[in-house]
């Protein structure tokens, strides 16, 4: 077999660990050439490696939650990711512990003999300042754009453009664009709609804005721009992680990011996983 494996487990979860050392042996009794993140490899007997070094392996599994398969997508860009879900909800962690070797060697042996696996891509986001002097690293949620903090007397005035044209002007904590990945976090909190996962869409959000307009969902290919004045500073953020500083007046273009991410193997189902959400 010439199969190349990455496996990501949770930080600091001994359930994630084990589960990481039970897939090590399976695998590599099968014959993959399997590697573990190095926080991992301290507590399993495989070969170290970062999370970036595993791009371009055939396959990562991701052992946690959705924020631990959102840290491995930032890290490994187009390799295929499975998601073995130690979480409460799960929208992108599809299988359960108790499923992981079972589906995981069927991957496996399924890449051995056909040299690809099924999946779903995932659109990513890219913000990107209007002078092209930064760009943000890719977001598979949402980016947000807002003022120098949250809340009373921490906001910017932000003027939503859409294919040139004028959506709304208002004060506001910010302005966030989700995909439809995203539409089940921030964007959700937000009061912005759910989309399906499946959607072929983006969703524009303002947040607490004094004179808002509805969340308005856009085809992926419009050209959003997001100009802040009003403030001496601003932020733009790609999932919550990676900012830029603005200074206002700035304006920023969000679009889609030419790389996708491929979440391998079975989905999760989209219903079930809402009913969890609190």
């Amino acid at each position: 077999m010439d199969v190349a494996v990455g496996i990501v487990a949770q930080r600091d979860n001994e359930r994630a660990q084990e589960l990481a050392a039970s897939l090590v042996d399976a695998l590599e009794r099968e014959g993959a050439a399997v590697v573990v993140d190095e926080a991992t490899g301290e507590a399993v007997e495989a070969t170290p490696v970062s999370v970036a070094a595993m791009a371009g392996r055939d396959l990562v599994v991701s052992i946690g939650g959705d924020g631990t398969l959102l840290f491995v997508a930032r890290e490994v860009g187009s390799t295929p990711i499975l998601g073995v879900n130690l979480g409460e909800v799960g929208f992108l962690n599809a299988v359960a512990p108790a499923d992981a070797l079972g589906v995981v060697t069927d991957l496996v042996t399924e890449l051995d003999r056909t040299g690809s696996v099924d999946g779903r891509e995932l659109s990513r986001l890219r913000a990107t300042g209007v002078d092209g002097d930064w760009t943000l690293e890719p977001a598979l949620n949402e980016i947000v754009i807002h003022g120098p903090r949250r809340g009373h007397g921490g906001g910017a005035t932000v003027e939503i453009g859409v294919d040139g044209q004028r959506y709304a002007e208002s004060h506001a904590d910010g302005v966030l664009v989700a995909t439809p990945t995203g539409s089940t976090a921030y964007n959700l909190s937000e009061g912005g709609p759910l989309l399906h996962p499946t959607a072929d869409a983006l969703v524009v959000t303002q947040m607490a804005a004094t004179e808002p307009m509805p969340p308005l969902v856009v085809e992926p290919d419009t050209e959003l721009t997001l100009t802040v004045t009003g403030t001496d500073t601003a932020y733009a953020i790609s999932d919550g992680r990676n900012r830029q500083r603005l200074e206002p007046p700035a304006t920023v273009s969000v679009s889609l990011a030419t790389e996708s991410v491929m979440l391998a193997g079975p989905q999760a189902n989209f219903f079930d996983a809402l009913d969890k959400l609190e």
